[in-house]
């Protein structure tokens, strides 16, 4: 035990007996008591008795009954009080006088006779004193008072009935945002493994008791080997049909929150059908993420998750035109323009949501075939014609190169200060189409490293491609795959989520068919003062 610092002279806040114990005496309480029961108080001994004097006979003594004294009593006809037991805890105030009042008998005078009058019994002479031990408490310090009953409750504050948007941490709405669809998406994650969970464990159990039956030959057959197999039957189904009761409660908690949440989201996380880009103005700060499409999952078709992914972006992006999966059109043409307007969605949005000037497109598209596609971003002048040919993509790569090669050394070097400020250091995004056709190995090589050291530095890659047309690389370039984020132009169950690992299915955003949203939206951007790449 340690010593507890008071002020100077107030004791030791737990007694004599935790003194003791605290110094490790092996007999804490019982050499306490013994020491206290040696220093009690003996009752003092009778004062002795005084002589009336003439000039303290004017006043008449009080009879036993112990009435008032006179006015000539004399302070010496007046024995000191004597020190009677207190109680453990009392406090004693060592400053104040000793007074007498009315049947105080310790302060009567003497009666005025001639003869001497009898010596007056002090207090404790006339009740005996009973031993009482010495109190450590310091006499000026009162004890704790007794904890006031505790306040009736107040009331709760009101909570919405329902979900509400923003309901998470952040510093902005848009990340409270951001955090409570992450939120939903473990949600939504959990509680699917829980339900595949439970029906794997009832499917299980049903499978290993319709093996025991089927152990013993003599339980094979008859009316009690069916009512077992039916027994583990119901016993199945009754688990799967409570695990999918508490999973469509789940849903429906997830998709009132989503009802309340998707209408929220800023422009860089909303669908293109959503009110908030008829009404967009250029922002004023980068934002914090964008959506790249949504997510779901088989026990819940109807709840969408967005897929959002954190600016600035760590990867690049790979819109895969020879998907063939179960959600694939038919004709590969197809497929192919489908990956390119989703190509041209993500650029038009990330031109959107950044402020003026801070973010820029380029695009190479070697054998021109991607005219019509790329139609609204060159129309609306948020990017210059695409490169052509095998030189033109050796110049824009070269460009871009040596664009990360001064930004890398700046900012490992501690100089990020000297670099120009404006379009020089502006986010760039270069749109890659048909790879790798027009592409050499230096190109190539060129294009590798964009895809590893750009995004650090500010130029990120969107190519629209299919692997099988660069399987003459061979291992050469997995690690380019490997290292771009894969999204389809058509719904697919690639990508897994980082809690469960899950295969959820990936839905692109889609431009709703007629609407003049997209042309609207790069009108804007261009009017608010959008800044090309002088070099393109």
């Amino acid at each position: 035990g340690a010593w507890k610092v008071r002020a100077v002279g107030q004791g030791y806040a737990g007694g004599l007996a935790r003194l003791l114990a605290d110094e490790g005496h092996p007999r804490a309480r019982e050499a306490a008591a013994e020491i206290q029961r040696a220093a009690a108080p003996t009752a003092p001994r009778a004062a002795p008795a005084r002589l009336g004097t003439g000039s303290s006979a004017g006043a008449a003594a009080p009879g036993p009954a112990g009435g008032p004294a006179g006015p000539g009593t004399p302070a010496d006809a007046v024995p000191p009080a004597a020190s009677g037991s207190r109680d453990r805890g009392d406090t004693v105030d060592a400053a104040r006088p000793p007074t007498g009042g009315p049947g105080d008998t310790a302060g009567a005078a003497a009666p005025r006779t001639g003869t001497p009058a009898p010596p007056p019994l002090a207090p404790s002479a006339a009740a005996p004193v009973p031993s009482a031990p010495i109190d450590y408490a310091h006499p000026g310090r009162r004890s704790t008072p007794p904890p006031s009953p505790p306040a009736a409750p107040s009331a709760a504050p009101v909570r919405p009935s329902g979900p509400v948007a923003g309901d998470a941490t952040g510093w902005s709405l848009e990340e409270r945002l951001y955090n409570q669809v992450w939120g939903m998406f473990e949600d939504l994650a959990r509680s699917v493994a829980a339900y595949r969970g439970a029906v794997d464990f009832a499917e299980s159990r049903m499978d290993r008791e319709l093996d025991d039956l089927l152990a013993d030959p003599r339980a094979r057959v008859g009316g009690a080997a069916d009512a077992a197999r039916e027994a583990a039957r119901d016993k199945c189904e009754r688990l799967t049909a409570e695990a999918r009761a508490v999973l469509d409660r789940d849903l429906a908690q997830l998709a009132a929150e989503s009802d309340v949440v998707e209408p929220a989201l800023p422009p860089s996380c909303a669908r293109w059908d959503n009110p908030v880009w008829h009404a967009h103005r250029a922002p004023r700060e980068r934002p914090l993420a964008v959506r790249l499409g949504d997510l779901t999952l088989p026990e819940a078709p109807g709840l969408v998750i967005p897929f959002l992914v954190r600016l600035p972006l760590e990867r690049g992006l790979w819109v895969d035109s020879g998907h063939t999966g179960p959600g694939a059109v038919s004709g590969p043409d197809r497929v192919k323009r489908l990956a390119l307007d989703t190509a041209v969605a993500h650029a038009a949005r990330l031109l959107a949501v950044h402020p003026p000037g801070a973010f820029s497109v380029q695009v190479v598209d070697p054998a021109g075939t991607a005219a019509a596609a790329l139609a609204p971003l060159v129309s609306a002048g948020v990017t210059a014609l695409p490169a052509t040919g095998a030189q033109g993509v050796a110049g824009t790569l070269a460009r871009l190169t040596e664009r990360v090669d001064l930004i890398t050394m700046a900012l490992r070097g501690g100089a990020a200060d000297a670099l120009p400020p404006g379009p020089a250091t502006a986010g760039q995004l270069l749109i890659v189409n048909d790879f790798p056709h027009g592409f050499d190995d230096r190109s190539v090589t060129r294009l590798r490293y964009l895809a590893d050291e750009g995004p650090a530095a500010g130029v990120h890659l969107l190519m629209v491609a299919d692997r099988e047309d660069a399987a003459a690389y061979g291992p050469e370039l997995d690690r380019l795959w490997r290292s771009l984020l894969r999204i389809t132009p058509v719904p697919d169950d690639h990508l897994a989520d980082p809690w469960v690992r899950h295969a959820w299915t990936y839905g692109p955003l889609t431009v709703p068919p007629g609407s003049a949203v997209l042309e609207q939206v790069l009108d804007r951007v261009m009017t608010a003062g959008y800044t090309g790449d002088d070099e393109a």
